[in-house]
């Protein structure tokens, strides 16, 4: 995709499995097929005993169960392996995980269980560094309360402000109740500043079922005068949306549905900072925040 034309939805909309040329795969999005430089994500969807192999011969990686767990088999440059056993959870919406990360150069061997299909998220970055394998304990995971009242979410950080090292890899996931409104007030990461950072990003989204069948959410992202874009796209589970540029949100969970997005960021930079910049005319909103409360459906161990 271009970023000097107007890209629309169904250019940064990708339905579930549009994504890969593997019918059992949800996702597979290098920045080849981003038409980007740095982020990349592939989910894989594994039936029991399936294994499935990666070779990370230009990019680092974060291995994170998103349904079940696996075992990860790392093997480095010098062929040594690893094996990793991920406890996983039961889904998205259980509380965070524990994840693997394999540095750039590695070969990733990813094994489901023999008594259960599971679903792993595999994000990736460009890197130049070769750095040590890191099994991250779901404990050890970031959790922060964001926003108040009708923009509260947990954002739970494994890569993102943690001290798990990498070189240009940041994965965060974000849980919405349905009803809420998240990655609110707009905001943008797409130049170089001393408060912004240049981040290609994905959003990867899973909706939680109603009584009656699949749930649904929104999403949005535009660009400014200079930059276009424009994208209000309906979302469900196993979508995903690119963003290479632009303002990006709200994320709006609907009534009833609860909403989870897994974000995949990486760019030029070699601080690994997310910084970015909220749109001016709606950046107001977070003054509401000193005010208002915390959804009390967040203050529990799950949403």
């Amino acid at each position: 995709m271009s970023t000097t034309t107007n890209p629309t939805t169904r250019d940064l909309l990708l339905r579930a499995g549009s994504t890969t040329d593997a019918a059992a795969d949800v996702a597979a999005i290098t920045p080849e097929r981003a038409g980007w430089s740095w982020s990349g994500l592939h989910v894989l969807r594994l039936g029991p005993g399936e294994s499935r192999s990666l070779n990370l011969d230009r990019d680092e990686a974060v291995v994170l169960p998103l349904a079940g767990g696996c075992s990860v088999t790392v093997t480095g440059l010098d062929g040594e392996e690893q094996t990793v056993a991920l406890v996983g959870r039961h889904d998205v919406f259980s509380g965070p995980s524990d994840f693997v990360y394999a540095p750039l150069g590695s070969t990733l061997v990813v094994t489901a269980p023999g008594d259960r299909a599971v679903r792993i998220g595999i994000a990736t970055s460009r890197a130049g560094r070769h750095l040590p394998v890191r099994h991250g304990k779901a404990d050890e995971a970031r959790v922060d309360l964001r926003g108040a009242g009708r923009a509260s979410r947990r954002v739970t950080n494994y890569t993102l402000g943690t001290d798990v090292e990498v070189d240009h890899l940041l994965v965060c996931e974000v849980l919405t109740p349905g009803g809420n409104w998240s990655s609110y007030p707009p905001h943008k990461h797409d130049a170089h500043s001393e408060t912004e950072r240049e981040l290609e990003e994905i959003y990867y989204f899973e909706v939680a079922d109603g009584p009656d069948g699949p749930g649904l959410a929104y999403h949005r992202v535009y660009g400014t005068e200079d930059r276009p874009i424009d994208v209000l796209a309906e979302v469900r589970t196993g979508d995903v949306v690119l963003v290479p540029h632009g303002y990006h949100g709200p994320s709006m969970a609907a009534p009833g549905y609860d909403l989870y997005y897994l974000n995949v960021m990486a760019g030029p930079a070699d601080d690994r900072r997310w910084l970015s910049v909220d749109d001016p005319a709606h950046a107001w909103v977070r003054s509401t925040w000193d005010t208002d409360q915390i959804d009390p459906r967040l203050e529990g161990e799950h949403a």
